[in-house]
């Protein structure tokens, strides 16, 4: 039976997206550089996605991440700004500003609460996840938090889960199961800690990858089942 569910935060249990889109926009506008429209929110986005996929495989740290991000942006907008870093700093209070749940998530978790032990498993950084996870009550709701700033590795490491697995007494046959959105850092990094693996898909995406999944489901009301079946 499951005893451990490991949650991810962003795109599973919060709409990243919509917190994204906020804490832009308002760094726009605590810098004064002017409007930030949804069509700019999408590209940054998109660059923002493509540097944490290289994060994930080992390709860069997330300290230049955090930085490169923005540079990028800036200079695909044609925007001159050099205040890279104290504009990141400030993102990252402004992530924790608003909280969006996901379809069904509060509901699931605290329905969970008591049954069986819920960690938070998260490669955001920690001044962001912690503001989070306080703020949207969730941390109310979790045996523990598994952030990789404090852990020292970022998912899909076989270190980041090792650190989770200590913590938590171990994972047994088949009672610790991961719940996330990413195939390249929550699927893949349940396969290489050898524990069950959900994929959050809502929007009914192909497994293009080499991650095994053993169950695909686009509600998380079906995590309350499957811990329950199983």
């Amino acid at each position: 039976m499951i005893k451990n569910i490991l949650w991810d935060i962003d795109g599973t249990l919060l709409n990243f997206e919509k917190s994204e889109k906020y804490a832009l926009k308002k760094c726009f506008e605590v810098f004064s550089i002017g409007e930030c429209t949804d069509e700019m929110v999408s590209r940054y986005s998109e660059i923002n996605r493509g540097l944490w996929e290289e994060l994930e495989r080992g390709m860069v740290t997330k300290k230049f991440v955090l930085i490169e991000r923005f540079k990028r942006f800036f200079e695909s907008e044609g925007i001159s700004f050099s205040k890279t870093g104290e504009f990141n700093e400030e993102y990252q209070l402004r992530l924790g500003d608003k909280f969006f749940f996901c379809d069904n998530a509060l509901e699931t978790v605290t329905l969970l609460k008591g049954k069986v032990r819920q960690y938070a498993v998260t490669n955001g950084t920690y001044k962001a996840q912690s503001r989070k996870l306080a703020g949207s009550g969730l941390i109310n709701l979790f045996d523990g938090v598994f952030i990789s700033d404090s852990v020292g590795f970022e998912k899909p490491s076989p270190q980041f889960f090792e650190a989770v697995k200590n913590e938590i007494g171990g994972f047994g046959e088949r009672d610790t199961m991961i719940v996330g959105d990413s195939l390249t850092s929550d699927m893949k990094g349940g396969n290489n800690a050898g524990i069950i693996c959900c994929w959050y898909n809502p929007g009914g995406r192909n497994n293009d990858t080499a991650a095994v999944i053993d169950y695909d489901i686009s509600d998380l009301k079906e995590v309350g089942r499957i811990a329950c079946e199983l």
